[in-house]
């Protein structure tokens, strides 16, 4: 009884371990088969994106015009949740509280939003069309009064100098030749430029009707921006672990305050600079100041390079019109610097504050690296980007330094020579031997006849 008890037992361990075999050798069979399907498959990717890249470039196209309303209308929610927030807590919430009114808030507010939007959008177009068109349009009408008004200058300013005046008078003729030049060949190409502008124009109305698409499409996903959110914090609990979606959610908080700050201040900041410029241009009689205060608004996006970027060419231009007037074009240059030294100290600070938390050599790398990469856009989003990834690098290093148990001070750092069991050491500066002075000239002929002698 007890033999066939334990040949029972050794049978049942033989068939546990053969049981355990099967299941290893299946759990590996599927990870080969699993690793063999996902190398076949990037293989396969690799292969076409190779023979068949006009295929897939043109599937790309078409998909990005699918989701292009989607896309505006989530850079406009984006943009637009600031302003809803502050509509909502500051004003449409506590005058219903007040009333004792019971209706909700939230579809007040994105309304009143919607159409603080749409009558800001309408002034800029407004002056876009009243103002810009036609300044432009002067421009090219009186192109020629221009060009005899700088000849003229040249003559009179180099009168006592002809050789010098005849130089920079050739270099004018030089340039004013080669735009003569540009305009003739643009006339003969006219046909060509006819259909690529009804081509843009084309282009400009899907851009327009996208446009609506998206600002519809972010009605709704800022009347429903909570509930947004609480779906993606859902996913992210789901997928990651407790303490990985904490700091996933921590560090989408982060970046969320660093971009909204900035942009939407940067916006903002410019829009006022570009009011004051109108503003004080008008009263100081500067020609075409609608113009020149638009392109200061929109060139202040900007981070540093903005003001050179709109304020030189608007000062050449404003040469250009009145030449024989040349203190214009200084007081139009005073008037730029005051505006960005009241941009830099006054007003940038109380809109923008601290944002960005990255040194001025950081914002100048970010703006130069960012602008290679992407033009325009790379120089506005190019420092709350560089400002979230040193962020990212610092929190990382700071960790290290910490299981190291190390200190993430960075002043000891600067001034230390070595770390000993780390502990932070300076080096005692070594003193330097007086040097020998001879106070008279009898000292310096005694001292030089011993020297001689022996």
């Amino acid at each position: 009884m007890r033999n066939d008890t334990e040949k029972e037992k050794a049978d049942d361990e033989q068939t546990d371990e053969r049981k355990g075999l099967d299941f290893r050798f299946r759990y590996h069979a599927i990870g080969i088969a699993l690793i063999s399907f996902v190398t076949i498959v990037a293989l396969l990717g690799v292969y076409y994106i190779m023979f068949h890249l006009e295929k897939l470039s043109s599937l790309l196209s078409f998909l990005g015009g699918i989701f292009t309303p989607v896309l505006y209308g989530f850079v406009i929610a984006y943009l637009m949740t600031p302003m809803l927030n502050w509509m909502e807590q500051k004003h449409v919430k506590p005058f219903i509280e007040k009333k004792g009114l019971k209706i909700g808030s939230r579809g007040i507010s994105v309304l009143l939003t919607a159409v603080l939007c749409l009558l800001a959008l309408f002034i800029v177009i407004y002056l876009f069309i009243s103002q810009i068109i036609p300044s432009i349009n002067d421009i090219i009408v009186n192109i020629d009064i221009y060009s005899q008004n700088i000849s003229q200058f040249f003559s009179t300013t180099f009168e006592n100098n002809p050789e010098i005046g005849e130089q920079v008078a050739n270099l004018y003729n030089l340039l004013y030749d080669r735009v003569e030049g540009l305009i003739s060949t643009l006339m003969a190409n006219f046909s060509g430029i006819l259909l690529t502008v009804l081509a843009s124009g084309l282009n400009l109305l899907r851009t327009l009707w996208n446009f609506i698409l998206g600002f519809i499409f972010a009605l709704y996903m800022i009347g429903s921006k909570e509930m947004f959110v609480g779906q993606a914090r859902k996913i992210v609990y789901c997928v990651f672990q407790e303490d990985r979606a904490n700091q996933i959610l921590t560090d989408a908080r982060f970046i969320h305050r660093t971009y909204i700050g900035f942009i939407g201040g940067k916006i903002l900041d410019s829009f006022i600079i570009g009011c004051l410029c109108l503003l004080f241009t008008t009263i100081l009689g500067t020609p075409y100041n609608g113009l020149v205060s638009l392109i200061v608004g929109i060139t202040n996006v900007i981070p540093f390079f903005g003001p050179f970027i709109g304020g030189i060419p608007c000062a050449i231009l404003v040469f250009v019109v009145t030449p024989t007037q040349p203190l214009n074009m200084v007081y139009f240059g005073i008037l730029i610097l005051m505006l960005q030294l009241f941009d830099g100290y006054v007003l940038g600070p109380r809109i923008l504050g601290n944002s960005t938390g990255i040194a001025g050599f950081w914002v100048i790398f970010s703006i130069i690296t960012f602008s290679g990469f992407f033009g325009v856009a790379g120089m506005i989003i190019g420092v709350p980007t560089f400002a979230v990834i040193f962020a990212a690098v610092r929190r990382e290093v700071n960790g290290h330094l910490q299981k190291k148990g190390l200190s993430t001070n960075r002043k000891k750092y600067e001034t230390m020579d070595t770390m000993r069991n780390g502990e932070f050491v300076i080096y005692p500066k070594e003193k330097k031997p007086p040097k020998a002075v001879h106070h008279t000239l009898r000292d310096i002929f005694k001292n030089s006849f011993k020297s001689h002698h022996k």
